[in-house]
């Protein structure tokens, strides 16, 4: 049985996989068009290929597609499943990894550590001006609780905080968090966290109907998708003050690959406003992106590649 590898992932993957009797093929180059897919009964990817359906024509004898991360937007899902294709998702491999970056950008946005560090670099000593504000008392609101939801929900369970969910899903309370409509979780959040997968309700969340429809100024957390929020319409609330901080780890301007920024000259000026901005922390990426959760997602898909079999 012969699996294709169309992204590089943990070596740990491929000898698994060859102890289990599969003959791993590599391909991180080729375009999509010149593929030769006939033979193979998995497809391990990440973000390099978007998987549609003529690409699920050409695969002939296909059982699965692993794809080693959160998010499967870049698998046409429904037409997978027609066809008789497992679809694996790995989200319980980073979802811890996601929780701690998604508490860092937090407890950095609001103890100004990120801009008072830069000012100490550059010889300024501001005490006051940095003073910063404490995580205790206030309201988190999650959008989305799933694997990373969560996580961030039980790291911030020793703060002090109430926590709150919204999902789309009928996900009952747990120990760290209560589910509330999306109205009592604008009405109520001084921070709100992004946590969703890619829908047509979760692109284009955070836009400026969004943002005025909150009651109270919020600092805004998006360890997600980046399309889930409007940048431009973000600055704007910034500049108001109704936004009082972002943290984010992804952005609209990414390539669907992750691997890089696709930006004309408007989008480049607001992404000059983010990096110039002492309430905003970038990341490129990467809050699932540890040494540990790097080979935490492959055991997660191995064990799924398993079951299959």
């Amino acid at each position: 049985m012969k699996i294709l590898h169309l992204d590089t992932t943990h070596p740990f993957l491929e000898k698994e996989l060859e102890k289990i009797g599969f003959e791993n093929h590599f391909d991180f180059d080729s375009l999509k068009s010149d593929l030769k897919l006939y033979d193979y009964f998995g497809i391990i990817i990440r973000s390099r290929i978007s998987i549609d359906k003529d690409f699920i024509n050409k695969c002939k004898n296909l059982k699965f597609i692993a794809r080693i991360g959160s998010g499967i937007e870049n698998i046409d899902v429904d037409y997978a499943k027609q066809k008789g294709i497992q679809i694996i998702s790995t989200p319980e491999g980073n979802s811890n990894a996601v929780g701690e970056h998604a508490l860092g950008m937090l407890l950095s946005l609001l103890n100004n550590i990120n801009s008072s560090s830069k000012e100490v670099q550059k010889g300024i000593w501001n005490r006051e001006s940095n003073r910063g504000i404490e995580l205790k008392d206030k309201t988190v609101g999650l959008i989305g609780y799933g694997n990373t939801g969560k996580s961030f929900a039980k790291k911030l369970n020793g703060f002090d905080v109430n926590t709150i969910f919204y999902d789309i899903k009928k996900i009952k309370k747990d120990n760290y968090a209560n589910p509330v409509s999306l109205n009592h979780l604008k009405d109520n959040s001084d921070i709100i966290s992004l946590h969703t997968s890619i829908t047509k309700e979760s692109i284009g969340l955070i836009d400026k109907n969004f943002i005025k429809s909150c009651t109270k100024p919020f600092w805004l957390i998006n360890t997600s998708r980046g399309n889930c929020v409007i940048i431009d319409d973000l600055i704007k609330e910034l500049k108001s003050g109704k936004v009082l901080g972002a943290g984010l780890d992804v952005i609209e301007f990414e390539k669907k690959s992750f691997e890089k920024l696709s930006i004309n000259e408007n989008e480049q000026s607001s992404l000059n406003y983010l990096n110039n901005s002492s309430n905003v922390i970038l990341t490129p990426h990467i809050a699932g992106w540890t040494h540990e959760s790097k080979i935490g997602l492959v055991k997660v898909a191995l064990e799924k590649i398993k079951n299959l079999i």
